[in-house]
Parts: structure tokens; sequence; C-alpha cells
């Protein structure tokens, strides 16, 4: 049986879909953009700022899930722009300590509300 998860300390959806789904021992989570939580608000002072709301929204999920960044095993990771790769990846790599997820990153020609970056994770969850 599937359990749809939602919390406060990431963005209500904008869409259809759940912020996240637990079945068969997995967490599908949603892909996350750089919207507070609190406000509604865009972040868009900065690539750096935009993906480290990213991952403090899919860190709110998770933990609402009983799941951390440890339980990871892939992400995906959408940027607008390849150039801000090592920036992101930066911010993305400060959030896990060992054993890292699998992982692509791809650039896309846009993404919901005009953001530079989305990150969805597949977790394990026991």
């Amino acid at each position: 049986m599937k359990t749809i998860i939602n919390t406060q300390n990431a963005p209500a959806p904008i869409g259809p879909y759940s912020q996240a789904v637990a079945f068969n021992g997995l967490l599908y989570v949603s892909g996350q953009i750089p919207m507070d939580p609190a406000t509604g608000e865009i972040i868009n002072t900065g690539i750096i700022d935009e993906a480290r709301q990213v991952m403090e929204n899919l860190k709110g999920i998770l933990t609402e899930a009983g799941a951390g960044f440890d339980d990871i095993i892939k992400t995906t990771i959408f940027l607008t722009d390849m150039q801000t790769f090592t920036q992101v990846n930066e911010v993305y790599g400060s959030y896990f300590t060992e054993n890292f997820p699998a992982r692509e990153t791809v650039q896309v020609s846009g993404l919901p509300k005009g953001v530079n970056v989305e990150i969805s994770v597949v977790a394990a969850k026991s």
C-alpha cells in the first residue's frame, strides 16, 4: 500500500501530485524547487541560495517520512544552465557524508516558476 507524505516544512505541491509517496520500502520524493515553504516565495538570490533551499525542502520531506540524506539511493538534478553545475554540486555535496547516491544531472530549457534548479530523490525507507 502506498503512503502519501506531506509536510509544511516543504512547499505545497503546485499541481496534482504529492510531495512524496512511500511504497514497498522506497520513498519517491517529487522534484523540489527553491520555494520558501513559509512564504511561498521563490528564492532567486543566486544559484547557491537556490540550491540550498531545494536541499532544505528535500530535508523537510525526508524528515517527515522518517528518512534522511543517508537513505537516498538516487537523485536527479535539473539545471537550466550547466554552467551552475559546480556551485550546485558544492551545496548538494554538503548534505551527504558518505555512500553517495546514484545521480544524473541534466540541463533543461525551463523549470516550473522559472527557477534554475530542481532536484528529485528516491530513498530507501525501512
